[in-house]
C-alpha cells in the first residue's frame, strides 16, 4: 500500500499537535502539511502532493465543506475526511454531497483514525460509528425518504449494516462467511439498487430508511 501522505487542516493548534502526535510516528503514515485555514488549501495540496486531506469542517472563511467541494473539482484524485466536533445529519448531508469519502469525530480513538484513514485510501469510504448510532436515534421515529424501499435480500442487508458500522470488505466477508470477491459484488447491486456512488452515500440512505439497526 505504501506510504499514505496526509495534510491536516484545522483552526485549532492544539489538534493538529495532537492529529501530528498520533499518526506522525506510523511508518504508515507521512504529513506533508498542514493550515489552520482552508483559503489556500488549493495551493498547499499542490505543493504537497497528499493521498488524504483532513480537513476540520468548522474552520474561519471558507468552510470545510465547501473546501471539500473546492477541491473535489480541482483535485479529484484527493481524498478527503471530514473531521469534526459535530455530528449532526446536516453536516453528514452537506460534507458527502461536497466530495467527502470520510467523516470522524476528534474524540475518535487512535486505531479507528488510523482505520479511517486506510479505509478511505483504499477506496472504501468511512463514516464514524458514533456518528452513524447517533443519525440512527435521531432518525428511527421518522424516515426521511418516502416510497418504495428498495428490494435487497437479508445477506445483503447485513452487509449493509456492516458497512454503515464501518467495516472493510474484508471484515465483512469475514462476518458473513462469505469471500471477499462475493462481499464485492453484493455491494455493486446494493449501490445499484439503492441508486447510490459508493459506500459512504449508501450507509447514509440506509439509515435514512431504516434499513440498518443498531
Amino acid at each position: 500500500m505504501g506510504v499514505i501522505r496526509l495534510v491536516i487542516v484545522d483552526d485549532h493548534e492544539m489538534v493538529r499537535e495532537g492529529l501530528r502526535a498520533i499518526l506522525g510516528g506510523d511508518p504508515d503514515f507521512e504529513i506533508v502539511g498542514e493550515s489552520g485555514s482552508a483559503d489556500s488549501l488549493a495551493q498547499l495540496v499542490e505543493r504537497s502532493h497528499p493521498d488524504i486531506v483532513l480537513l476540520d469542517a468548522r474552520l474561519p472563511g471558507v468552510s470545510g465543506p465547501e473546501a471539500c467541494r473546492r477541491l473535489s473539482e480541482t483535485h479529484p484524485d484527493v481524498r478527503v475526511i471530514i473531521v469534526t466536533t459535530y455530528s449532526d445529519e446536516g453536516l453528514v448531508d452537506e460534507s458527502i454531497s461536497a466530495g467527502a469519502k470520510g467523516f470522524v469525530v476528534k474524540d475518535i480513538e487512535r486505531f479507528a483514525l488510523k482505520h479511517a484513514i486506510r479505509a478511505v485510501h483504499r477506496g472504501e469510504g468511512f463514516i464514524a460509528p458514533s456518528v452513524t448510532g447517533r443519525i440512527l436515534d435521531r432518525m428511527r421515529s421518522h424516515k426521511a425518504l418516502s416510497g418504495e424501499r428498495p428490494l435487497l435480500g437479508d445477506s445483503q442487508l447485513e452487509i449493509l449494516r456492516l458497512v454503515a458500522e464501518g467495516f472493510s470488505n474484508k471484515e465483512i466477508a469475514a462476518r458473513v462467511h462469505l469471500s471477499e470477491n462475493t462481499v464485492k459484488s453484493h455491494l455493486q447491486e446494493i449501490f445499484q439498487r439503492l441508486q447510490v456512488r459508493n459506500r459512504v452515500e449508501a450507509a447514509l440512505r440506509a439509515i435514512r430508511e431504516g434499513l440498518v439497526e443498531k
